[in-house]
């Protein structure tokens, strides 16, 4: 992957520092950072730990609405999911690639991502809450990391991808 250059040595049609095809002019983050790739890992730390929040607030509030309910790990895991992807596909859009155009598309292609990620956390978070016990916060910390990883490939890669002639 290149780092950012200058404007002038870009070549017709490409943004600097563009990952995985991504066009737009440069998100407000790439004045401070001045290299795309850093300024998706800094939203990604800043989504994490919004996803995070929203996790640990949908779980206090359904064990609140129903104690010890053998569902609560995968409607805290389901509501969380919703309210973070939401969250980060507005960041990254905004921040990062200020892509133009194809707001639904690029919102499909987001949340496809999530569609490999979303099924597994269903599976991982439950399997060490329920089968070995763990707490379900502790587990999700673990999961993020693995969460993280995938997205970012995901999202680097096809979320926002633009072809030259868009």
């Amino acid at each position: 992957m290149r780092t950012r250059v200058a404007e002038d040595q870009q070549p017709e049609g490409e943004v600097a520092g563009a990952v995985g095809g991504m066009a737009g002019p440069d998100g407000p983050l790439l004045r401070l950072f001045r290299d795309r790739r850093i300024a998706f890992l800094a939203v990604g730390g800043i989504n994490t730990g919004v996803g995070f929040v929203w996790f640990i607030l949908f779980s206090l509030a359904i064990d609140t609405a129903a104690p010890g309910a053998a569902w609560a790990d995968f409607a805290v895991i389901a509501s969380a999911q919703v309210a973070s992807s939401i969250s980060a596909f507005f960041l990254y859009r905004h921040l990062v690639f200020r892509v133009t155009g194809h707001f639904w598309l690029d919102l499909a292609r987001f949340q496809l991502v999530y569609v490999v990620i979303f099924p597994l956390n269903l599976i991982v978070v439950p399997a060490l809450t329920l089968g070995l016990g763990w707490n379900r916060i502790v587990a999700q910390l673990l999961f993020t990391v693995v969460y993280v990883a995938l997205s970012w490939f995901g999202h680097s890669r096809f979320s926002f991808h633009r072809r030259k002639e868009e």
